[in-house]
């Protein structure tokens, strides 16, 4: 027997029955972005290890323990990429987008790698929406991102939504609190986790991320950044907070909310849902006035976000997204049946009607029968269905039959293509 292969671990099929809902969310996701201004960049799969390394910072979680990295044959460090953020501003940075419009606003769809452990909602092959707007510093900004985010939740009809928000500041005010920080950690290190007690010293705002118990109440009094935020720090985000309220997006005020790589600054979000009983991010971003400076750009204003479409896909309602139907099945018996079939749903094809016909099965010798054409044209949901007879093509004529209300009518042979065409065409 020859050997038998399975997709990686952590890595899945979509498969026919399921790729219809994959479409579905894609386009609404497309055209939403498009509607807020903002247009496709495709970066590669694979980018430099050093971008990753740089941008996102050495003592995050992806950059230690989750990317797939190689060397090639030529002696280069090359990474799958884990997140969007850093090749899309690798992106702006090499061809000077900057040079070309004052503020770019750019989205992608596609799949991201990381070498995390298997479980629902959580692959090694996962897929995001981003959106990044860069160039822009005031609040405005912020909004704007963050009502893209909102709305198109709303559409998917997605329900048990939060939106967390907070500030974690900028260069100003971050350092002070950072060792004030990591001065009230080294006082608990006995009762952090393993996990948490190495990030007391390369990445202590992190701490406050953990979901370990025992490090939520180690760190339930800890020092709070939107506390000990600069006046400009503390300006942008009561603006934000205010422009909000205006676009009607409800926003709970999350002290302990911070992002898992080191180019965030002053705005952070996560939007959480409902998900098997618990809440869950789906969603998260926030503002990066670092990266593009980082990467080799000037010093630019930038935030974004992404969100996660195989998480999304679980939460939003099953019927969102109908399965594609035929509009005509063409059903044929007899050899110039057949000859009559194929050319016709051609022409219904060129013409842009999904029309189905159908070929013989494995292990079927020669045509299918009629009962079981007639079967396949109810699986395919098509509402109507032509039958080609030689009988009845030596009379002239062809069966039209409405599947729905099991009617049927002859119809002209001339007259079938133009009565097809009435019945198909869009309605006003």
């Amino acid at each position: 027997m020859s050997a038998r292969f399975a997709a990686p671990k952590g890595m899945n099929d979509i498969l026919p029955a399921e790729s219809h809902r994959w479409q579905g969310l894609e386009r609404l996701l497309r055209g939403l972005s498009h509607a807020y201004g903002y247009r496709e960049i495709r970066t590669p799969i694979p980018e430099a290890t050093a971008l990753f390394t740089r941008g996102l910072g050495e003592a995050t979680d992806v950059v230690e323990k989750e990317m797939f990295s190689w060397e090639d044959q030529g002696g280069d460090r090359l990474t799958l990429r884990p997140e969007g953020t850093a090749p899309t501003v690798r992106a702006y940075v090499e061809h000077r987008l900057d040079a070309q419009e004052p503020v770019s606003k750019l989205y992608y769809i596609g799949p991201m790698f990381r070498r995390e452990r298997p479980q629902r909602g959580r692959y090694r092959q996962f897929h995001q929406w981003g959106a990044e707007l860069i160039g822009a510093e005031e609040p405005a900004a912020d909004a704007e991102v963050i009502a893209l985010l909102v709305t198109a939740l709303r559409q998917l009809r997605a329900e048990g939504v939060r939106v967390l928000l907070n500030s974690i500041g900028d260069d100003a005010c971050r350092p002070a609190y950072r060792e004030e920080l990591q001065r009230f950690l080294r006082g608990r290190l006995d009762r952090l986790c393993e996990a948490s007690r190495a990030r007391v010293e390369t990445n202590p705002m992190r701490v406050l991320d953990c979901k370990v118990p025992g490090c939520i109440e180690a760190t339930a009094d800890a020092p709070r950044m939107i506390d000990r935020l600069c006046e400009p720090c503390a300006a942008h985000f009561a603006e934000l907070r205010r422009l909000l309220d205006l676009l009607g997006v409800e926003v709970a005020i999350d002290p302990r909310l911070v992002r898992g790589f080191d180019y965030y600054t002053r705005t952070a979000f996560e939007v959480q849902m409902a998900y098997e009983g618990a809440q869950n991010a789906v969603a998260g971003g926030g503002r990066y006035d670092r990266l593009v400076e980082e990467l080799g750009g000037a010093p630019t204003p930038a935030l974004g976000f992404a969100v996660g479409l195989e998480r999304l896909l679980a939460l939003v309602p099953a019927d969102l997204f109908a399965a594609p139907a035929a509009a005509v099945f063409v059903a044929a018996v007899g050899a110039r049946a057949r000859d009559l079939a194929l050319p016709l749903v051609d022409r219904l094809r060129r013409q842009g009607v999904a029309a189905e016909f159908a070929l013989a099965g494995r292990g079927q010798s020669g045509a299918p029968s009629l009962k079981s054409q007639l079967r396949r044209a109810d699986r395919s949901g098509a509402p109507r269905a032509v039958i080609l007879d030689d009988r009845d093509i030596e009379r002239g004529v062809a069966i039209l039959r409405d599947l729905a209300m099991s009617r049927q009518e002859e119809v002209p042979l001339a007259d079938l293509e133009p009565r097809l065409a009435a019945l198909l065409a869009p309605r006003a």
